[in-house]
């Protein structure tokens, strides 16, 4: 017999038949499993989420949270008996299953092992698999052994994890005790080796955030079996609103993980840490001829222990010529969504055509907007006096791409197409007479520069 009953659950309020998804996405469950005579042989009660990653008919990697998906039952679920040890079986949303076997060995009679456990999801569910490739029912199994002592009940408030291919199991407030003798369920806690060594200090939230310092730049690189087919250089920091609460997390480049795959139009590079499972940036080529940041993935584990994840397949940033990299020095931010954004700092990447494991000596710079506003305007006034568009050319930021040995830069080639016609015609002979920072290296650029 399956009992339930309706329990306060920190953070998640009251539960109905055990299950209710709280504001982090997750499930919260309790379950008291009686015998014949309504005794309980079994008690639990947890917290879990889960997040798969699967392939479209597109052959891009989607990753998706599992959330909301209605009331759960517990066909399976029994006590055990002389062949077979008790089982937990928990069934949810369109064809999702998740079972938990225990067993207690004959050479150890004061113990029993949570044994194995399963996860089984269902692909043909359009709606929470949408465009999937393969449909069918996937899966994956997972061997725990851990041992407890028969009359012990098992505590683990920290995060566990378990990941086997394509699916993450996130595990925390987890009270187990199978084989539950006479009745009674223990008082006497065997903990997880991570509770151990956990405080039970309140962490403090600040009501305001400090201002974030500047993440540290770090260099990424994809190998593929022809060398190096990705590069990335850049100073990644995330901001995400959960909870109605704003955290700003910098990614160490020292203690991160660079990963991925280069297709002839994908590529990915797949970021991972200790707190990131993974932080994909996905690549597509567009109109043969460009590349762009077509998609973000994301999950991570919060600093209450909480999954956060996310995804958008539909992005449109970072779009360069193929065979250039894209750079920015400056601070530029990648939307997410409303609650999650990615602050870029002295950005340059290569996703497709590398060459010897090195970025492409074209490079195609964002600057931002006003700076070609404001020389545009200048250079099309017509009672502009050659003294002011030498002033524009004076200014710090024109001077500096003139100053790159006539490498110039694909996006402004045509805007310095039109400076270089009109300085052709206004330079003056005598470079002495030029306005500083104006110099003779600046004149021979100006005149003998490929555009």
């Amino acid at each position: 017999m399956v009992c339930f009953r309706l329990a306060p659950v920190p953070g998640s309020g009251f539960l109905l038949l055990c299950l209710v998804l709280g504001a982090v996405s997750s499930y919260a469950l309790e379950l008291n499993l009686t015998d014949s005579s309504n005794a309980t042989c079994l008690y639990a009660k947890w917290q879990m989420n889960f997040t798969i990653r699967y392939e479209t008919t597109d052959k891009h990697n989607k990753t998706v949270p599992i959330s909301d998906l209605g009331a759960a039952t517990y066909n399976g679920s029994f006590c055990g008996d002389d062949q077979n040890g008790p089982k937990i079986a928990v069934q949810f949303g369109s064809g999702f299953s998740w079972i938990v076997n225990f067993t207690k060995e004959a050479a150890s009679p004061s113990t029993y092992l949570v044994d194995t456990i399963s996860f089984s999801y269902n692909t043909n569910d359009n709606k929470t698999f949408p465009d999937a490739k393969e449909k069918e029912v996937f899966t994956v199994n997972n061997r725990v052994a851990l041992k407890i002592p028969l009359n012990d009940i098992f505590r683990c408030n920290s995060l566990s994890t378990l990941e086997n291919r394509d699916v993450v199991q996130h595990y925390w407030d987890v009270h187990v005790q199978a084989f539950v003798q006479n009745g009674t369920v223990s008082t006497t806690e065997f903990l997880c080796d991570k509770d151990k060594t956990v405080t039970t200090a309140v962490p403090i939230v600040p009501t305001t955030l400090p201002s974030p310092t500047k993440p540290v730049v770090g260099s990424y690189s994809v190998v593929n079996s022809n060398g190096t087919c990705l590069l990335a250089t850049m100073g990644l920091q995330l901001n995400i609103t959960h909870d109605k609460v704003a955290s700003v997390f910098n990614i160490n480049p020292n203690t991160t993980n660079a990963t991925g795959s280069c297709q002839p139009q994908t590529a990915l590079l797949r970021l991972s840490s200790s707190n990131i499972k993974y932080l994909d940036f996905v690549f597509a080529v567009k109109n043969e001829n460009r590349f762009y940041l077509k998609e973000v993935n994301v999950s991570m584990i919060l600093v209450n222990g909480s999954v956060y994840s996310i995804s958008n397949t539909n992005l449109s940033y970072w779009d360069a010529p193929l065979g250039s990299s894209y750079m920015c020095n400056k601070e530029q931010t990648v939307s997410v969504s409303g609650a999650f954004q990615i602050n870029t700092f002295d950005l340059r990447v290569q996703p497709f055509s590398v060459t010897e494991g090195k970025y492409s000596t074209e490079g195609h710079q964002h600057l931002p907007n006003y700076q070609s506003v404001e020389l545009g305007a200048i250079l099309l006034s017509p009672t502009t006096p050659p003294t002011s568009i030498w002033s524009v050319l004076s200014s710090r930021w024109i001077s500096s791409l003139f100053l790159l040995h006539c490498t110039l830069l694909t996006e402004f080639r045509i805007k310095l197409l039109v400076i270089w016609l009109l300085a052709v015609e206004l330079l003056p002979n005598n470079t002495s007479s030029l306005p500083s920072p104006i110099t003779s290296e600046t004149k021979s650029c100006l005149k003998f520069c490929t555009f």
